[in-house]
């Protein structure tokens, strides 16, 4: 099968020497300077020739695999009807995300930012028996978000690709199956799209469902924060850690709960430096952790109304927005401002303590605490007085939260949640895959039934799996990149071998128009940089370094000596190749 060579002096590219202006990272740097996309807007890209070839190398992967355990390809439209979204309540939920717009009639659509309910429909309206399933759909679409602050490139766009699948089975028992067949796939598929990755325990957020993992790649631009075990093989997303409550403290002794003056103290530093001067500790010194934080918060529902939330926790733990974000979802966040304080004037700002908040307090204010909040345990904090704190505050006798929240920061030391004596470390990573068991969320919400083999209605339990083949894109740039340029994987690189003829010497243009027909009868694709020699040999090497194929060939002076410089982009290793050996050399290194 014969391929297509790619001409540099024909090809719509044009690569540049200078950063773009907007770009932060470096994959998005590198990817409008080897030219592979443009900007259109703000989180809007044009793909371009280099940068499509590759796209469609991480589809195919994705394909492939998605094939070989038998879901089958359709694709829906990116314009939806609103109703659907009303039916699951996403309509609301999504909030300012969803592109909403309407037709000239005035009817109701948006710009699909995910298409569960449009897979439970088109199941819905052509299967009815257990007998169909289980069944597997996927299609690879392009999706809409309406990011308040679209950044870095293609890792968080507004217009982006998305791998989305779905599976549909009768019972719980078939979830498991179909659940692990799209996981042993996307280990296949990301093995194959070669950066180094890790699979987290994922919360489920707005999804719902029993079971959520994420596939992230590990990069230092990552916004996605996840822990491991430094001895087990325990990994989660930071939103998805549990911290293990400690066990509950008795506290028949405890003394009881006495206010002290604590003057000039609004910070827990302050507060921690004044009791180690004022109250001395005959064990040890006062620290941080000794001390009850309570974080005021509104919450802004999808709906427009409002919730203020009390969020206690240890001293010496800070708010984890992202956790916070999943736990609250879909409502959103931000800290009281002074005319909220104002409306709670039994809040002391700066000494806020929990007998003031709870649902059944004066101020009716809903109050969470950290999981370490557990029964009996002792805590200074504030005594709803300016310049008063209370010691030997003991929860569960002095005072009761309405329950608890994970939404304190996890950090690297802490314990693992599995393994006692495990500890954690922390990285970043890039979310590329999620893959969650639905369940019966949008089967129930869409009346998705079938009839089971004894005649009875049941609900379908599904299953979903994402992969963002356009982020991928980006995530392999980041994971490969060198400072040089790109550095592709083969499997996804956008030609097999970026072959380099240099000079003006009639000859070595002849030779190594030659050696591109040659490799493209042999189905090898070729880059080929025939620009003519006004372009210097600097610049042709340095284009070929930036646009980063994993094989370079230069046809050049070598050629009066009867050899052909061969070089590993990755490694730099090169080797010279007699001339009339140089395309069996090349076929064998592609195909190895």
């Amino acid at each position: 099968m014969t391929a297509r060579i790619l001409r540099m002096s024909s090809l719509f590219v044009r690569t540049l020497r200078d950063d773009p202006a907007d770009a932060e990272v470096p994959s998005h740097k590198l990817l409008v300077r080897a030219g592979y996309i443009r900007r259109a807007a703000p989180g809007i890209y044009t793909w371009l020739p280099l940068g499509l070839r590759v796209l469609r190398r991480v589809e195919d992967i994705i394909r492939e695999e998605m094939d070989a355990i038998g879901a089958q390809e359709v694709s829906f439209p990116a314009l939806l009807p609103r109703e659907p979204y009303e039916a699951t309540n996403r309509w609301t939920e999504y909030g300012d995300g969803l592109f909403r717009l309407q037709d000239r009639k005035g009817g109701d659509y948006l710009l699909g930012p995910t298409h569960e309910e449009m897979f439970t429909l088109l199941v819905k309206d052509l299967y009815s028996s257990y007998k169909d399933l289980p069944l597997a759909l996927y299609q690879i679409q392009t999706k809409y978000r309406d990011e308040a602050r679209p950044r870095a490139g293609l890792l968080r766009g507004r217009e982006f690709i998305m791998k989305d699948s779905y599976s549909f089975d009768v019972d719980d028992a078939g979830l498991d199956e179909s659940y692990q067949k799209h996981r042993d796939a996307y280990v296949r598929i990301f093995d194959k799209l070669g950066f180094s990755y890790v699979i987290v325990s994922a919360h489920s957020g707005a999804m719902g469902g029993s079971k959520s993992e994420e596939f992230l790649a590990r990069a230092a631009v990552g916004e996605d924060t996840f822990v491991q075990c430094t001895v087990c093989d325990y990994a989660a997303n930071v939103e998805a850690v549990e911290i293990p409550a400690p066990a509950p403290v008795p506290y028949d002794d405890a003394p009881a709960a006495h206010a002290e003056a604590t003057p000039g103290t609004p910070t827990i530093e302050t507060l921690v430096d004044h009791l180690n001067a004022a109250f001395p500790r005959n064990d040890r010194s006062w620290t941080a952790a000794d001390t009850l934080k309570n974080v005021l918060l509104l919450l802004e529902h999808p709906d427009g109304s409002t919730e203020p939330l009390a969020i206690g926790l240890p001293g010496d733990r800070e708010v984890d927005e992202k956790r916070l974000e999943a736990h609250v979802y879909p409502a959103s966040f931000r800290p009281f401002g002074e005319d909220d304080f104002a409306a709670y004037p039994d809040l002391a700002k700066g000494y806020i303590g929990p007998r003031v908040l709870g649902e059944e307090s004066a101020t009716g204010i809903r109050y969470l605490v950290d999981p370490r909040v557990v029964e009996g345990s002792r805590w200074v904090t504030g005594a709803d007085v300016e310049g008063s704190h209370v010691l030997e505050l003991v929860a569960g006798r002095d005072f009761t939260p309405d329950g608890t929240i994970e939404a304190a920061e996890v950090r690297a030391g802490d314990p693992c949640p599995r393994l006692d004596g495990g500890t954690l470390q922390a990285e970043r990573g890039l979310e590329m895959g999620h893959i969650f068991q639905l369940g019966r969320k949008f089967a129930e919400a869409l009346d998705l039934k079938v009839l089971d083999e004894n005649g009875k209605l049941v609900t379908v339990t599904m299953g979903s799996y994402g992969i963002g083949p356009s982020r991928a894109v980006a995530a392999i740039a980041e994971g490969t990149a060198d400072e040089q340029g790109l550095c592709w994987p083969r499997h996804v690189a956008p030609a097999d071998v970026h072959l380099v003829a240099t000079g003006k010497d009639e000859a070595v243009f002849a030779a190594a128009e030659r050696v591109a027909h040659e490799l493209s009868k042999q189905g090898i694709e070729v880059l080929y940089d025939d620009r003519p020699g006004k372009v210097s040999p600097g610049v042709k090497f340095k284009d070929a370094e930036l646009i980063g194929v994993p094989t370079i060939v230069v046809v050049g002076k070598g050629l009066a000596d009867g050899v052909i410089e061969v070089k590993d982009r990755r490694t730099g290793e090169r080797e010279q190749v007699p001339a009339d050996h140089v395309v069996d050399h090349l076929v064998r290194l592609v195909r190895a």
